[in-house]
C-alpha cells in the first residue's frame, strides 16, 4: 500500500468487518490471497418497495425524477435499511445522472430513460470543435456537486459516498459525435478525430481530481460504480467504442489517452465490456498501471462464462486481477477450472444463499 493511502475503518454500521473486506481487496488487486477470494453480491438481501419512497411524489418529466436530489438519496438510503452487505459488498451511493455525464459537462443534453440516460449528439460540424469547453457552472456538473455534497451530509457511518461515472476520451467523443458517425470520421477526418478525443481527454483529471479532493475531504474512500473501493485513487478506464475499430486504429487513437489517464492513479481496473473491445486486450494488459479487468462477456451466445476461461486465464497470465460475474449455476465448474489468485467473483444471490456461497469459496 502507498504512503499517501492512510488505512483507516471508517465505522460503518452495516459493515462491521469493513476492515477485514478491505485487505482482501487490497491483496485481490496485487494478485494476492488472504484467506478467500473478494465476493460482491448483486440482486441482494430483502425485498424492499419503492412505492413507499415515491409516495407522494412526482415529477412532470423523467429528467427531473433523476434530478430530484432528495428522492436519489432517500431511495438509496431505503434499500440500505432492507440490506445486509455481505462479503466484498459495500453500502455506496455514488451520484448518477447517467453514463455520458462527463459529456454533458461540455455543453451535451442527456436523454433521459427509466433506468439510464443518452448524449443528445450536436457537433455536427467540425468548425465548432474550438467552442467545446469545460465549463464549471453547467447545470450537470453543479448537480453532480449537489447530489454529492448532500450525500455527504446525510451518509456518516452508514454508507460510502463515491464519485460519479467518468467516460473521458473515444467513448466522449462518440457521444459528441454520435458513435455511428465517428466511424465514418475515422475514414474520412482522422485530424479532427484526434483534436476532439484530446479535447474529450484533457480535463479528466481536473474533473478527477475536484471530485475526489471533496471525497477526500470528507474521509470518504475513492470509490464509484463498480463497488470496488481504494484508500487512494481509483479508476475505472473504458472505451466501449473500441468494438468498432481496429488494434492499429486502437493503438493510435486511443491508447494514448488510456495511459494518461491511469498513469496518477492508484488503482485502475478496466472495463472491458465484450469480445469486441476484448480484440484490443494486449494492448490494454501492457499498461503497467492496469491492476485488473472486469471482464463483462455480454448474453446470449456469450454465455457461460465457462467459454472465456482461457481468455481469463490469459489476463491472470498477464499479472492482472480479473473481475468476473459467475451465475450461481456455473460456479462449482468455474471454481474448478480456475486459479483463485486475482480473482474477484460477482454472483447474484439471494440473501439466505450467501453466508453458504462464502463458505465454499472461502475452500477454493
Amino acid at each position: 500500500m502507498r504512503s499517501d493511502e492512510a488505512w483507516k475503518n471508517i465505522g460503518l454500521e452495516q459493515k462491521p468487518d469493513f476492515e477485514q473486506c478491505m485487505k482482501r481487496i487490497y491483496a485481490w488487486y496485487n494478485q494476492e490471497i488472504i484467506d478467500r477470494v473478494p465476493i460482491r453480491f448483486s440482486a441482494h438481501n430483502a425485498a424492499y418497495s419503492e412505492a413507499q419512497v415515491l409516495k407522494n411524489r412526482s415529477w412532470p418529466t423523467l429528467k427531473d425524477r433523476w434530478w430530484d436530489t432528495d428522492y436519489q438519496i432517500d431511495l438509496f438510503e431505503h434499500q440500505l435499511k432492507h440490506t445486509i452487505y455481505h462479503a466484498e459488498t459495500f453500502p455506496i451511493f455514488w451520484p448518477n445522472l447517467g453514463p455520458e455525464v462527463y459529456t454533458a459537462f461540455y455543453g451535451i443534453e442527456l436523454e433521459y430513460k427509466e433506468v439510464t440516460s443518452y448524449a443528445v449528439s450536436n457537433l455536427s460540424d467540425w468548425s465548432s470543435l474550438d467552442n467545446i469547453k469545460l465549463d464549471f457552472n453547467n447545470p450537470y456538473f453543479r448537480k453532480i456537486e449537489e447530489l454529492t455534497y448532500a450525500a455527504l451530509e446525510r451518509c456518516q457511518n452508514k454508507y460510502l459516498v463515491g464519485y460519479t461515472d467518468l467516460h473521458p476520451g473515444i467513448d466522449c467523443a462518440a457521444a459528441f459525435r454520435d458513435p455511428q458517425q465517428l466511424c465514418m470520421d475515422f475514414l474520412l477526418e482522422p485530424d479532427e478525430v484526434k483534436k476532439l478525443v484530446h479535447i474529450s481527454s484533457k480535463d479528466f483529471h481536473f474533473i478527477f481530481d475536484h471530485f475526489d479532493s471533496i471525497l477526500k475531504k470528507h474521509n470518504q474512500l475513492s470509490v464509484t460504480w463498480m463497488g470496488i473501493p481504494s484508500f487512494g485513487k481509483m479508476h475505472i478506464p473504458s472505451c466501449d467504442f473500441a468494438s468498432m475499430i481496429s488494434p492499429d486504429q486502437f493503438e493510435e487513437f486511443v491508447l494514448p489517452g488510456i495511459q494518461n489517464e491511469v498513469k496518477p492513479m492508484s488503482h485502475n481496473v478496466f472495463h472491458l465490456d465484450g469480445k469486441g473491445v476484448a480484440n484490443h486486450v494486449d494492448h490494454i494488459l501492457a499498461i503497467p498501471e492496469i491492476n485488473a479487468i472486469q471482464w463483462v462477456q455480454g448474453v446470449g451466445d456469450d454465455l457461460p462464462i465457462l467459454q472465456w476461461v482461457p481468455f481469463i486465464k490469459k489476463i491472470q497470465a498477464a499479472g492482472k486481477s480479473v473481475v468476473v460475474d459467475v451465475q450461481l449455476h456455473e460456479m462449482e465448474d468455474f471454481i474448478g477450472l480456475m486459479d483463485p489468485k486475482g480473482i474477484l467473483l460477482c454472483i447474484a444471490a439471494s440473501e439466505k444463499d450467501q453466508p453458504d456461497i462464502i463458505k465454499r469459496v472461502a475452500k477454493w
